[in-house]
């Protein structure tokens, strides 16, 4: 093999993140519309800043009672409550989705319900990797669409800048989120993303024993709803005619910071992504903003 051959190999897992991120994008921009016609947002009023601080807080204990689960080796209790909310993310994304199928009018409930539980029972009994990723895509869109449309432009920077801060504290200086990680990768929910290195790779078979070489790359989703935010949040709250360009420069922004991201990662340390990600979408949506003239509502 080439080097040159080489090198596309080796860089190839950090495009597919990439291309995840535009997916998750793209599709929580799709799932905006139907959400926001059927009134799923969180808060009435969209532009207080303290819908931020309460989103931060809420993160800061699902933390807290991760490690608390973590350090009493009760694993199945963070299973419970995380599967019980890819259940109910699931249940939004298709009772949005299927409140635009005309012939679905009045069994959307039932369809949402049926589907979501059935997803999610394949998930608890063949976590492949694609199963992963497949429905991390689904949930990460969903949770990106109801918080995007939650939240108007500046509460959702507000709130990227201090998860971003968190983050690089937690990673850095902490390192609990780095000690979170390894402690519930074995549980193969879809809180991450899996990329192979290589065609032949099985997440079922992954052990996750410490010191042992990885062969996948892992990327939270976290990494992909938080930049999200502002993508979602932009479209539904600026107006625009035609191109948006806050909507465009936050999507570029957003895969800017990855690509920044991923070099550093590819040198072999753990790296605190919100940094990087969100500066990348933040930075990206002033330049869009400036560009069309538009005024933040």
């Amino acid at each position: 093999m080439s080097s040159s051959e080489q090198s596309i190999k080796d860089y190839l897992p950090i495009l597919s993140m990439g291309g995840l991120i535009l997916i998750v994008q793209v599709l929580a921009l799709f799932l905006s519309t139907p959400m926001e016609v059927n009134e799923m947002q969180a808060f009435e009023d969209p532009t207080q800043v303290s819908n931020s601080i309460y989103y931060l807080v809420l993160i800061l204990v699902f933390t807290l009672f991760v490690l608390m689960a973590l350090k009493k080796n009760m694993k199945w209790v963070i299973s419970i409550s995380i599967y019980l909310a890819i259940i109910s993310t699931l249940y939004y994304v298709f009772f949005a989705l299927f409140t635009l199928i005309p012939f679905l009018s009045g069994f959307e409930i039932i369809a949402s319900t049926v589907l979501s539980t059935g997803i999610t029972v394949l998930l608890y009994k063949y976590p492949e990797w694609y199963v992963v990723d497949i429905v991390g895509v689904c949930i990460a869109a969903g949770v990106s669409a109801l918080i995007g449309i939650s939240l108007s432009v500046i509460p959702v920077i507000i709130l990227l800048l201090l998860l971003a801060i968190y983050d690089a504290i937690s990673v850095y200086k902490t390192k609990h989120m780095i000690a979170m990680a390894e402690g519930i990768m074995d549980l193969k929910l879809p809180i991450l993303f899996v990329i192979p290195k290589h065609s032949n790779y099985s997440f079922l078979q992954e052990s996750f024993k410490p010191g042992e070489q990885r062969e996948a790359f892992f990327m939270g989703l976290g990494d992909a709803v938080m930049p999200t935010l502002l993508v979602v949040s932009a479209n539904v709250f600026m107006e625009s005619n035609g191109i948006s360009y806050p909507v465009l420069g936050a999507i570029i922004g957003t895969l800017a910071g990855h690509a920044v991201l991923s070099v550093l990662v590819m040198k072999g340390k753990p790296q605190a992504g919100l940094p990087f990600l969100n500066s990348g979408v933040i930075l990206g949506f002033f330049a869009g903003f400036l560009l069309s003239g538009a005024s933040i509502m």
